[in-house]
């Protein structure tokens, strides 16, 4: 770490200064600071500041009390500060100042306050800092008096969460709707419209105010731990989403079948049913790549049987024959587990015989009523217990289970007197499912290398996407009301660093009848949402294939579209390994200071390059959409214009939600498959979305074997990049492919289909040779065929 040390006689005057509406802690008095090789100390009458940069934009504060020693533990934290940092620390009379090239800590001696500044633009500033109440440890902030807040996890609360107190302690909510306060993924974590994060980096329960009393105050509460937060700034959306999955770590890329659709319910009772369900789905030909067996492949029914994690033989006779066969027709298999060990399972004894459950205080298994039975609770910190249950996972996947369901994670009934070795269940409750989704990856990486796992569960932490969470959304209301927030609840853990989140789609909890419209519009609504998995209690049948008439055609027509639009969704999926960047985007990414955006949710970016405004609402017959000013955008369906920076009515219909492309973007889309077993890129259909206004345009695709983790590492993938020029009444364009050193490029042919040609071209030419092509008069379009050899630049050009 590169040291820039700065001394003056004379006060400093810091930008900072002038803040003097800020509140300050006159009762904290400086009493000096030293230089460490990797941090900065400052030295107070109650205790000590350790600040310490993690990069550029990432500045760790710790303030440690008089009689205490600091915790260096974390559970979010995996990035390793950046030695290579460049700090300056300038004193003068009145301050200090400890900077690196992105962000700046300013710490004012008299009275005593530190403050966060990007650009000598503040982002925030302790108020009181640290204090320690009868209750509560805690950590006080001045705030902007115009800024918006996101954050704190899971929320049904609109966008803006500023005005809340909420509390840090994950429970589910079942049924809920349109109001949300406590759900089962809670977060000490804040963004800020001012592209700065702060991360409150301490495991136990606790408070968020963000500001309920209305004084421009945000306080962090807890009952014990450490005091540690990381601030995280941004110059743009991007760069900040890049540094705090820098931080937390980065999502791994999932397996490419997870993008496709899953048959899910709460549950499959038998073998016979399960594979009745697979086969209706071959039949009617709608594509299917896994299958999700709840808690009825262990017991016959709900109570009594959580722990037996084993096939209950009665009802699934042939379970590794089942396996097989769905997967010989690229359909995975992925089963429920729980943290939860019944009295009356089977397991129950080898659980206490092998000391894997928390325990009372005197070292007893804790034992505890909760809706499936008298139970105890894995103690998912402990190694044995850990090794224990992961044998479980190793076992059915050296069978041929393709992925996992943890449930129940928060844990759902966690009583205070459980003791765990890493604490009592106060202290790591919302930590548990965060390590128990540590748990499975690790146990990946090092018996199945060469496999990229599948672990979808309900509860996690920060940080949870670098061990591959995919969370939903809980027990949503199967209501338009349990619809309504979806968008916002997987905006805002996007926004989080949790690209994956998702909904059950059509709805889980209650609904006394089929309401054929919410249905369809929730999976509509789907194809544009991280994971395609409708879910649902039986009652009414979440799968497509159980309906009839025009309810599946729309669920069919739905699902087919989310197939063909692989290519594209698999490249956000890599986009997301790469920069944390998520799948879905509030409008504001794209005009980061147009304050009328900062709390919509209801129109969303998917990717860069669409616009999505799903259905919301019953019986709704148009829809008002704003074209964000970025560029201008084309109906997906109807290939009509809409102007950037516009407002306009849109018509709704039945087939689909209003979706539409950004100009000059390149979408590649796929053939139809039954299962990602099929999909290939031998034959690709690239739309191209001609907008005249723009000189050139590109697009980008990855590609690898969608299986093999860290294939990018490895070189063994492929990268196009897909450019066009617009000048002179000409289109010139340029595919390269950017092979790595172990991937082998396959000669392909590609339909190329150009949006928005107003007239007939006099030409096309693939290098100088011209080649037959097609316009549509009606449609604008133009469409030839490209054959893309090994090692060639593939460049065409249209005539205009």
């Amino acid at each position: 770490m590169k040291l820039i040390k700065h001394f003056f006689a004379y006060a400093l005057l810091f930008v900072v200064f002038s803040f003097t509406a800020f509140g300050q802690n006159s009762q904290r008095i400086y009493e000096g600071f030293s230089q460490k090789e990797d941090h900065l100390e400052v030295y107070v009458n109650d205790g000590s500041y350790l600040i310490k940069p993690y990069s550029d934009k990432i500045i760790e504060t710790s303030f440690v009390p008089k009689g205490e020693s600091f915790d260096p533990h974390s559970y979010s934290v995996v990035l390793k500060p950046d030695s290579s940092v460049t700090i300056t620390v300038t004193e003068g009379r009145n301050g200090i100042k400890y900077s690196t090239p992105g962000i700046t800590v300013s710490i004012t001696k008299n009275p005593f306050q530190i403050t966060y500044l990007e650009n000598n633009n503040v982002l925030i500033s302790e108020k009181n800092g640290y204090i320690k109440t009868d209750k509560f440890k805690t950590l006080q902030f001045n705030l902007d008096s115009t800024e918006v807040l996101y954050g704190g996890g899971e929320r049904v609360l609109g966008m803006n969460h500023r005005g809340n107190k909420l509390q840090l302690y994950n429970r589910a909510h079942y049924g809920y709707a349109t109001h949300s306060e406590l759900m089962n993924y809670s977060m000490p974590l804040v963004v800020s419209s001012k592209r700065y994060a702060i991360l409150f980096d301490n495991a136990p329960i606790g408070y968020l105010d963000l500001d309920s009393a209305k004084n421009n105050t945000m306080t962090y509460e807890t009952i014990a731990g450490r005091m540690t937060y990381q601030v995280v700034a941004g110059n743009s959306w991007p760069e900040l989403m890049d540094s705090y999955t820098d931080l937390t770590g980065k999502q791994p890329l999932l397996p490419r079948w997870a993008l496709g659709n899953f048959s899910s319910r709460f549950g499959y009772h038998t073998e016979e049913e399960t594979r009745e369900t697979v086969q209706k789905f071959i039949d009617n030909k709608i594509p299917l790549d896994a299958v999700i067996i709840d808690i009825y492949w262990f017991g016959a029914d709900i109570f009594g049987h959580m722990g037996n994690l084993a096939f209950l033989k009665d009802s699934f006779p042939t379970p590794d024959e089942m396996i097989a066969d769905f997967k010989a027709k690229g359909v995975k298999t992925i089963l429920v587990t729980e943290p939860f060990i019944l009295t009356t399972s089977n397991r129950w004894q080898e659980a206490v015989d092998h000391k894997i459950l928390g325990t009372d205080s005197i070292g007893n298994p804790y034992e505890f009523d909760f809706y499936f039975g008298h139970t105890g609770l894995i103690d998912i910190f402990k190694p044995e217990a850990q090794e224990w249950f992961w044998n479980i996972y190793k076992g059915y996947t050296q069978r041929g289970i393709g992925g996992w369901w943890g449930d129940l994670g928060e844990p759902e009934v966690h009583p205070s007197q459980l003791q765990h070795v890493a604490g009592g269940a106060d202290m790591v409750h919302n930590v548990y499912g965060h390590t128990w989704t540590k748990m499975v990856y690790e146990g990946y990486q090092k018996d199945f290398p060469d496999q990229r796992p599948f672990i979808l569960m309900r509860s996690g932490a920060p940080g949870s996407q670098h061990y591959g969470i995919i969370p939903w959304t809980g027990d949503v209301s199967r209501s338009w009301g349990g619809l309504k927030p979806q968008p916002e609840l997987a905006l805002q853990m996007g926004l989080q660093g949790i690209g994956f989140t998702h909904s059950d789609l059509g709805g889980f909890a209650g609904g006394d009848e089929f309401i054929p419209e919410l249905y369809t519009r929730w999976l509509q609504y789907g194809v544009f949402q991280p994971i395609y998995r409708p879910h649902a209690q039986e009652e009414i049948a979440p799968e497509p294939v159980f309906h009839e008439g025009e309810v599946m055609e729309l669920a069919k027509k739905a699902i087919e579209l989310r197939y063909k639009l692989l290519p594209y969704n698999y490249t956000l999926a890599f986009e997301n390994n790469q920069t944390g960047m998520p799948l879905m985007r509030p409008l504001f990414f794209e005009e980061p200071d147009n304050k009328d955006l900062y709390e919509v949710s209801d129109t969303y970016l998917w990717g860069d390059d669409f616009l999505i405004s799903p259905v919301l609402e019953e019986g709704q017959k148009e829809k008002q959409v704003y074209f964000p000013s970025t560029g201008n955008w084309f109906d997906f369906y109807s290939d009509t214009k809409y102007s950037g920076g516009a407002t306009e009515m849109i018509p709704l219909v039945k087939d689909h939600i209003p979706v539409f492309v950004r100009g000059g973007a390149f979408i590649p889309m796929a053939d139809l498959v039954q299962s990602t077993k099929d999909y290939t890129t031998d034959h690709l259909n690239i739309h191209f979305y001609f907008d005249p206004s723009l000189s050139e345009s590109s697009g980008s695709l990855y590609n690898d074997n969608g299986e093999e983790p860290n294939a990018y590492e490895k070189g063994k993938t492929e990268q196009w990049e897909m450019n066009c020029i617009n000048a002179k009444n000409k289109l010139e364009f340029s595919f390269s492919n950017l092979v790595g050193k172990n991937y082998y490029f396959k000669n392909r042919s590609l339909s190329f289909i150009a949006h928005n040609i107003d007239h007939k071209p006099k030409w096309v030419k693939i290098g100088k040779q011209k080649v037959d092509f097609t316009w549509d008069e009606l449609s604008k379009t133009l469409r030839f065929t490209l054959d893309w050899k090994k090692g060639n630049l593939l460049i065409f050009t249209a005539k205009l």
